[in-house]
């Protein structure tokens, strides 16, 4: 990639602490603010001044890189100057209309999104987030098959709305499932941690697929509307396919008539290299989903990419379905200077680039180093660190979904990094490299130079570590 297309250097000005103010913001939320998946007393949120680029501070004057991206959706960094502007100028033309209209910044993010998705999926439904985009494309696929069923795996996430979470194979889903939701769950591909007793990526994805067509033949392929997979599972891991999977997948779906619908509301918009996930499997679904990275969340957008065989099924027949804000103005203006500064600037081969070149061979280095880690899995600005109490028998630092005293070690390494500097993604057992794709190779090697030294302290909770 020539200097020419690297993306544009976005330096965070030095914090200035202003406690005062901080305390302030934090008593405010305290009083007020009702958190998300969270026991409201037991939480401690940090009071965050501003962001820029790879970076955010709070009013201690302490600044932090950002290996989260936010919540996996800062795909071109905080306050990009360009969509920054973008906004502004969309807000004095025109900050918001009704969706029953024709706009520019509506038409044109639809067609850009439209240009970069793979085969036919030409026609797109905004919605607000990906939760409600997943609603959205779960009711397309049970109207255009006339069936009640969808398919899901246990190690995903689609949203925390009441389809979408019961769709969800982690916790979060547990106290809203009511077991009437005409979701039934299956196990996907994952050889690190097979449930079929696989040896290599091949039994896996045999395997894998076997497994999903005895649950179908359990179900009833004809009571099955969809089968709903992430194309690489985020928040469950960041789980990589193995070769064929999808395509597999793809098979079975086409066999028994189930619309096949790709989640790529974290994959999606650069973050695994590609324009979407799907690109690196060479596999096009009926419904694909995406939020998030459509415009770095700067203005909450997603929406659901439609294929000429499920927008016939609504050409005469009205869909039942609709948001006050779908295609709100204000977030496609926001897409629209997203998606042509992603190409302008080369952000997609740039995330590629770094996870080739930096991120997976650095990260591979601190595997051999760490007797934490597990496995490393991954592609572009999209990976896990699966962190082990002993290798030998893969036990998970944490057991599965550890609270209190039991996550201990989680929150040790956590810990660790926010001293660095470094503010770390943790799920379960794993931490996360996931930055802004815009990051720069300074300061990813920064970071990860932080997560080198954190990694001693999830170490020490190995076996024959010093807390084990």
């Amino acid at each position: 990639m020539t200097a020419h297309h690297r993306p544009s250097a976005q330096p965070a000005p030095a914090p200035r602490p202003d406690p005062a103010a901080g305390r302030a913001v934090y008593e405010a939320d305290r009083a007020h603010v009702f958190h998300s998946w969270s026991a409201q007393g037991q939480i401690d949120p940090l009071a965050v001044a501003g962001a820029q680029g790879s970076y955010f501070w709070d009013y201690e004057g302490n600044r932090y890189l950002d290996f989260t991206s936010g919540l996996v959706f800062t795909n071109i960094g905080y306050s990009h100057p360009k969509v920054v502007a973008a906004i502004q100028e969309q807000a004095a033309r025109m900050c918001t209309f009704a969706p029953a209209f024709a706009l520019e910044a509506r038409s044109e993010a639809a067609r850009l999104i439209a240009e970069r998705t793979p085969g036919d999926l030409d026609k797109i439904f905004f919605t607000n987030g990906g939760a409600d985009a997943v609603e959205h494309a779960i009711r397309m696929a049970r109207l255009h098959t006339g069936r009640p069923k969808v398919l899901s795996a246990y190690r995903s996430y689609h949203g925390g709305t009441q389809q979408a979470v019961n769709l969800t194979g982690d916790p979060r889903r547990w106290a809203s499932d009511s077991g009437t939701a005409g979701v039934v769950h299956f196990h996907g591909p994952h050889l690190y941690r097979t449930q079929f007793y696989s040896e290599t990526e091949e039994q896996e994805c045999e395997r894998a697929l076997a497994h999903l067509e005895q649950t179908l033949a359990y179900e009833g392929p004809q009571t099955v509307a969809a089968v709903i997979l992430e194309t690489v599972p985020g928040t469950a891991g960041i789980m990589m396919p193995p070769p064929g999977y999808l395509a597999g997948v793809r098979e079975i779906c086409d066999r028994y008539g189930i619309v096949f619908v790709l989640d790529e509301v974290m994959a999606g918009f650069g973050r695994t290299g590609t324009w979407f996930a799907a690109d690196l499997f060479d596999v096009v679904p009926d419904l694909m989903t995406f939020a998030k990275g459509v415009n770095s969340g700067y203005v909450p957008l997603g929406g659901v990419a439609i294929s000429a065989k499920i927008a016939e099924t609504f050409e005469q027949r009205p869909y039942p379905g609709g948001l006050t804000y779908s295609g709100h103005p204000l977030a496609c203006g926001a897409a629209v200077a997203t998606i042509r500064t992603m190409a302008e600037e080369g952000i997609v081969e740039h995330a590629a680039q770094l996870g080739e070149t930096v991120i997976g061979p650095a990260l591979r280095e601190l595997a051999d180093r760490h007797p934490s880690v597990g496995e490393v899995r991954g592609t572009g600005v999209f990976w896990a660190l699966d962190l082990v109490r002993d290798r030998e028998t893969r036990e998970p630092l944490v057991p599965y979904n550890a609270t209190g005293a039991a996550g201990a070690p989680m929150a040790d390494f956590a810990a660790a990094a926010k001293r660095g500097g470094l503010w770390p993604f943790v799920n379960m057992n794993r931490t996360h490299v996931v930055p802004p794709c815009t990051i720069t190779e300074a300061e990813l090697k920064d970071g990860l130079s932080v997560l080198d030294e954190a990694l001693s302290a999830a170490d020490a909770h190995t076996v024959g570590g010093t807390g084990a």
